[in-house]
């Protein structure tokens, strides 16, 4: 398997989605009081523009399926609220870090891949802008220049757990599935590229949608270990 494709949320950056969430829309909510709109109805148009984006059918941008959404919800206009959420997760939003359980394993897992000839591709659920994921990416002490693609709202026209989404991964990086592993921590979302016959690696640290699961019976992926255990198969050159 030459290209392999991480998800970044509790994969490469171990946390605890509702901890991370629950942290972070605040900080966003405390951004956006200038327009008058309180807490829970801030945080309630953002889980709308996520919704939007998690039906999204490829007929437009994640980005513009969120701010379509979002906007139909406050009645603000994109282009005046926009530099003020660009702002945020440029800024205010680095201190969800606080959030994440960052391990410098991460790195080491990427750069041992790449100096074996290995191609990595991060392939995170497209829902934030650029800047957001350009940050947490730092976060898991990573760069971007680690990885040969990454998606991002604005380059992505669907979400996991849709197949299209990876499928467009595929397509957009010219990709035999059948040379690609899927590393991710979620059974629901990550697990779906096995459709495409891309072979699929569970990391269980942070496990998501695994509640009442057996994870020896019940998930089929084609490997399974914590983050310590990929990093030893790394290091021993046995992806």
């Amino acid at each position: 398997m030459q290209n392999i494709l991480f998800d970044l949320d509790g994969t490469l950056l171990p946390m605890n989605q509702e901890k991370f969430v629950t942290f972070y829309l605040p900080l966003l909510a405390e951004k956006m009081k200038k327009y008058d709109i309180s807490t829970n109805d801030l945080i309630s148009a953002v889980w709308k523009g996520f919704y939007a984006m998690v039906a999204n059918d490829g007929h437009q941008t994640n980005e513009d399926a969120f701010w379509e959404a979002f906007d139909a919800v406050t009645g603000w206009e994109r282009t005046v609220v926009e530099p003020d959420v660009t702002d945020f997760y440029q800024n205010e939003f680095n201190q969800a870090v606080v959030s994440t359980d960052p391990t410098g394993m991460a790195a080491e897992i990427i750069h041992t891949l790449k100096e074996q000839g290995k191609k990595i591709y991060l392939a995170t659920n497209p829902v934030f802008p650029e800047c957001a994921t350009m940050n947490r990416i730092k976060w898991a002490g990573l760069d971007a220049s680690d990885f040969e693609a990454v998606t991002t709202y604005e380059n992505s026209h669907y979400c996991k757990p849709n197949v299209k989404y990876f499928e467009e991964v595929l397509r957009d990086n010219h990709l035999n599935p059948k040379e690609c592993l899927m590393v991710g921590n979620d059974v629901k979302e990550d697990l779906a590229a096995g459709q495409l016959g891309i072979k699929t690696w569970l990391v269980t640290d942070c496990l998501e949608h695994g509640e009442g699961l057996d994870l020896t019976k019940d998930v089929k992926a084609n490997y399974q270990s914590t983050l310590e255990e990929l990093l030893e198969m790394c290091r021993r050159g046995e992806l």
